[in-house]
């Protein structure tokens, strides 16, 4: 169970996290739901559609963005906030890293951050533990404007987990209990192709003190690199990490496409609940 604010959220079976971006500039839905009511009608629709969690955020983190004001952070989720909480009942999560944003959209209806500098920024640490909120906490190397400016790593998985254990204490240090606490290896955010597929194929060993695992992939370049799809052609690549991870132990996987991850997610519980790959009894391996 994570402990979200003043809910609950039950991760015994893995869930997903509908995106939501009010910005004009987020690199696969920049500017689509800018409007009010526009986003609104989004995010009852991935309700519907099965999100567990839906994540606003008012500033993009895509390869190359350049920052947003505060203000014009503010102006853009917190109306959205305010409108969704009285209409929704899974928990709303804030993606941001000012502890401003953070504070204010708590107070407007969030109940989880999503903190893609891992509550790194200062004042975040004492933000979000007097918030209450469910924290995620992603790696990222260097900045949105600079991470794909070749990320070098001797040994990404260990060197992620490293992080992990570094803001995890940081975290438990400031107040934070490890029950509101979810981790993201972050796909794409700083690593190259071999970097990505790295982390997806050690997500057993990423989860430190076995919190849950956000895993996020949607649309991401790294399909763009092994498939050649633009963005909008990219569902099948992910939906295929989707039941991977799931498989691997994830417990939180955010999507743009709601609908098709939830089916996916069944399936792969589905795959799991049945015993799909672990051996059975007297089987060597070896073919007959």
């Amino acid at each position: 169970m994570l402990r979200c604010a003043s809910c609950w959220l039950d991760l015994s079976q893995p869930v997903v996290m509908g995106v939501l971006n009010v910005t004009p500039d987020s690199f696969s839905d920049g500017g689509q739901f800018q409007r009010l009511d526009e986003a609104v009608r989004r995010a009852l629709e991935m309700v519907e559609e099965g999100a567990r969690i839906i994540d606003v955020g008012g500033e993009s983190t895509r390869p190359g963005a350049e920052p947003v004001s505060e203000d014009e952070e503010l102006r853009r989720v917190i109306p959205v906030i305010e409108a969704l909480a009285p209409r929704i009942e899974v928990p709303i999560s804030i993606d941001t890293s000012k502890p401003r944003v953070m504070a204010e959209a708590v107070n407007a209806g969030a109940q989880i951050i999503n903190d893609v500098y891992a509550l790194r920024a200062p004042g975040a640490l004492e933000t979000a533990r007097e918030t209450g909120a469910a924290v995620c906490l992603m790696h990222m190397k260097g900045e949105p404007r600079t991470m794909q400016l070749d990320p070098q790593y001797d040994d990404v998985v260990a060197e992620v987990t490293a992080f992990f254990a570094e803001r995890v204490s940081a975290c438990i240090e400031a107040g934070i209990t490890s029950d509101r606490l979810v981790l993201d290896p972050g796909i794409g955010f700083g690593k190259q192709l071999q970097h990505n597929l790295a982390l997806l194929a050690a997500i057993p060993a990423l989860s430190v003190q076995r919190l849950p695992l956000l895993i996020g992939v949607s649309r991401k370049s790294m399909f763009g690199a092994l498939l050649g799809r633009p963005v909008h052609e990219r569902l099948a690549g992910a939906l295929a990490v989707t039941v991977a991870a799931v498989l691997a132990g994830a417990k939180i996987v955010r999507t743009h496409d709601v609908r098709a991850t939830v089916d996916a997610v069944k399936v792969a519980v589905a795959l799991k609940n049945a015993g799909y790959g672990i051996p059975m009894s007297g089987d060597s391996g070896s073919g007959a």
